[in-house]
């Protein structure tokens, strides 16, 4: 069996050399159709676009992308080719809630936005909306939640509509998949429209995929006071994303919301498995992510704590300074833990709304340098 694997793709070599005959790694844009020709199998991110283009022809007969969204799949010439793929649903969800946990806690401490007495809206409610909830509600705030497809499944019994979120919403997150059209299309599902129906002027958070939100329709939002601020992942045309959009934003990183070193395991795992079990190979094999280096954390609050585990100001501060290396940041991401590697040796209060981030506290994030706040 020969493997074409994503060079990016971490914690793969080993468990994979034990699978294969023959395995080659690429980087994700860089697949071609004479890559991949005499290849049975291809492990791929979302840099990798499988498509007509790119198969047609070759021996490939499974694909595994090591990532929750799989719109850089054509599952339709896929199925017409007998081509058989898999995602990593909920791999990264814990990361993406991580982020998002760090996300509220900055807001909350420098933009004075007292999380307790505001309403946060989920857009997406699947595998990572479902843990940033989960997030929210301990942070003490007012969830609201929107998923017409899960809404049309299960009853309108805790759902809202986007019109109520519009009303109602101080915070406004992303966490649906792509759909470019159809009942459940989010393609510019943020589009002039919507940011005209928003009520109070609301943060927008995207992590979700960057062509939810047109681009110039939230430009013209923060310019003209219908949302307050940003937080901003995932871009459209990544990696050529906007500048102006990126000077803006109170944070803005290079799509690596999803990048623990937990969740890119779990993608890892859930990559090889599905590969072993369509091709019937039996193998040995753990998928376990480094230890941090300072996993004891002492910190005055709960919320100093999680910014110890990981601050998103560092990223957001790389992408400002060198916007042209976003495909650099995000592919050589120094990949964090989540919060079950750590001990957080005292019991503590999260932040409370007249806390500050505490004067000398000292950030020492795993493979990053420290950072002073106050």
């Amino acid at each position: 069996m020969k493997v074409i694997v994503d060079d990016k793709i971490p914690f793969i070599k080993e468990a994979i050399e034990k699978i294969a005959d023959e395995v080659v790694y690429a980087p994700g844009k860089d697949f071609t159709p004479s890559l991949v020709k005499d290849a049975d199998a291809l492990i791929i991110r979302t840099r990798t676009r499988c498509n007509r283009e790119l198969l047609e022809g070759s021996k490939v007969k499974f694909i595994a992308t090591a990532t929750i969204g799989f719109d850089h799949i054509d599952a339709e010439y896929c199925r017409e080719a007998g081509i058989t793929w898999t995602n990593a649903p909920g791999c990264n969800s814990a990361s993406v809630a991580q982020y998002l946990q760090s996300s509220l806690i900055l807001l909350q401490a420098l933009k004075g936005i007292n999380l307790p007495e505001v309403t946060i809206g989920i857009i997406g409610v699947g595998n990572v909306g479902s843990k940033v909830a989960k997030v929210a509600q301990e942070l003490g705030m007012r969830v609201l939640l929107n998923d017409l497809p899960r809404e049309d499944k299960e009853g309108k019994q805790g759902f809202s509509s986007l019109q109520t979120l519009a009303k109602e919403c101080d915070i406004l997150t992303f966490h649906a998949p792509l759909y470019k059209e159809g009942r459940y299309k989010t393609c510019h599902l943020a589009d002039d429209a919507f940011f005209q129906s928003l009520k109070r002027k609301p943060v927008i958070i995207n992590t979700s995929r960057g062509e939810i939100i047109e681009t110039g329709a939230l430009l013209n939002a923060l310019d003209t006071g219908l949302v307050s601020d940003a937080i901003i992942d995932v871009w459209e045309n990544e990696p050529a994303i906007n500048l102006t959009l990126l000077d803006k934003v109170f944070l803005g990183t290079p799509h690596i919301a999803g990048y623990s070193a937990d969740g890119k395991a779990n993608a890892t795992r859930m990559s090889l498995d599905a590969l072993c079990r369509y091709f019937n190979v039996q193998a040995d094999y753990q998928i376990i992510p480094p230890a941090p280096s300072q996993p004891r954390i002492t910190a005055d609050t709960l919320s100093a704590a999680y910014l110890q585990m990981y601050d998103p100001r560092q990223d957001s501060n790389a992408l400002k300074t060198h916007p042209e290396l976003f495909e650099k940041l995000r592919g050589d991401y120094p990949l964090r833990r989540e919060k079950e590697a750590y001990t957080i040796l005292n019991s503590m209060p999260l932040l409370s709304a007249k806390d500050n981030i505490p004067k000398g506290y000292q950030h020492t994030s795993d493979n990053k340098p420290p950072i002073t706040f106050g």
